[in-house]
């Protein structure tokens, strides 16, 4: 399908209502077009929300052209997405709002993706949903030793740049990448046999889209507090220099807690403001990546990786995040932001931990990471946890169980309906 046109994106301020109305009727009659003419007229359309407008309006008013059946698939709700721009306030909210609704209630058939967006759209929508949960792709799944070693190695010159001027990762990488072309940061290799290093960082996972629904200063603030708590522990001088822990840390000594490596993955709109603050810390445990993997190299990383962490706190409160649930395919424990109905994948003491402040962040932080990495009893039932819920389900069965019969009912249903008007 043909975007709208790039020239018009860099319109001023003042015409974004204008831009408002017209690139809905845009993209309305280029999906008009392709829904109608293009393709042949299918069973039934499935549709996802958001985007609603003008998504729920073409599609509603295609499979009354083409006599098909018509679900929407419920991810969240897009008036609350639009607020988070323009303030719940705003007319254009409202009137979204009402399409949404409107156009959303027409449907044949309805899948939502949590137990609290089920009871939100029967009791204040008039909708009656399936919970159809979202399930991780087979290729998430974890990292064996070899492809964890191949991974790093790949990524050497990603983790050897610093966002700052150097940090406790970007020196040893430097030494690292000077000395043995078959060694990484985490791992060895002698002839065949690889091994993890004892002395490694623990990395930290993080996927964003850099938007404001994710607090991203809630995890610097938390580094900042980890970085300087471990030092108390330990009974550090301030006086002593970063270079100096650092250049022990690469001859082999072990700390009570680990060097930390968030590495940071996504795109977006406030990725630089964030990448500007990192620049200005000066830590001496704590290191950040922001980094854009290619499509293969994601899952590998999150199956090598020590924890994850999830900020997104939901525009609606009840939808839940998939990286999540692509964290659990992989086996990678998470600690997530609370909010209302994160508790439907996040399990406290069984597959990640949840937190609400940067310094209860810091708290877990300390707790899962004491004595890392051969002592982390706490991180290891974590890790069995989050493997078991990735295996648990996966999406065909998730598809054949619970969206399949609702599908072929509503089929069936929509075809005996213009049998009879026949």
């Amino acid at each position: 399908m043909k975007q709208w046109p790039r020239a018009l994106q860099q319109l001023p301020k003042l015409l974004s209502p204008l831009v408002l109305l017209l690139k809905p009727l845009y993209q309305f009659f280029m999906l008009m077009w392709f829904l109608c003419f293009k393709i042949p007229a299918p069973d039934v359309f499935i549709v996802q929300n958001p985007p609603s407008v003008p998504t729920l309006v073409a599609v509603q008013w295609a499979s009354w052209l083409r006599r098909s059946a018509f679900v929407v698939d419920w991810h969240n709700f897009g008036y609350t997405l639009l607020g988070l721009s323009l303030g719940r306030s705003s007319r254009f909210v409202a009137i979204y709002h009402w399409f949404e609704k409107h156009y959303g209630g027409m449907a044949d058939g309805a899948l939502c993706v949590t137990k609290a967006m089920q009871h939100e759209l029967a009791q204040n929508w008039g909708i009656n949903a399936t919970v159809l949960y979202d399930q991780p792709p087979e290729f998430f799944h974890p990292a064996s030793l070899e492809e964890k070693h191949k991974l790093f190695c790949r990524l050497k010159n990603n983790i050897g740049s610093p966002c700052g001027v150097r940090d406790c990762v970007s020196m040893e990488t430097l030494r690292t990448s000077n000395s043995d072309s078959n060694d990484s940061l985490f791992t060895t290799q002698a002839e065949t046999d690889i091994s993890l290093k004892l002395n490694r960082p623990a990395i930290i996972v993080s996927s964003t889209s850099w938007t404001a629904d994710e607090d991203f200063g809630m995890l610097l603030e938390a580094a900042v507090m980890y970085d300087r708590r471990v030092a108390a522990i330990l009974n550090e001088d301030d006086s002593v220099e970063e270079e100096v822990i650092w250049k022990s840390i690469y001859n082999g000594r072990q700390y009570l807690y680990p060097r930390l490596l968030f590495i940071i993955t996504g795109k977006g709109p406030e990725k630089e403001k964030y990448e500007e603050k990192i620049k200005r810390l000066h830590l001496k445990r704590v290191a950040f990546r922001t980094m854009w993997l290619p499509a293969e190299d994601y899952p590998l990383l999150l199956g090598s990786a020590d924890l994850g962490v999830c900020l997104h706190t939901s525009s609606s409160g009840l939808d839940l995040p998939m990286k999540v649930v692509d964290m659990f395919g992989c086996g990678l424990p998470v600690c997530a932001v609370s909010y209302s109905c994160i508790e439907e994948l996040v399990k406290e003491e069984k597959n990640g931990r949840l937190f609400s402040s940067p310094s209860e962040l810091a708290d877990e932080l300390l707790e899962l990471f004491k004595s890392f990495p051969s002592e982390c009893n706490s991180l290891k039932l974590l890790r069995e946890g989050a493997l078991e819920t990735g295996l648990s389900s996966r999406w065909a069965t998730e598809w054949e169980e619970h969206a399949m019969p609702l599908v072929s009912e509503v089929i069936s249903r929509h075809y005996n309906k213009f049998s009879k008007a026949m």
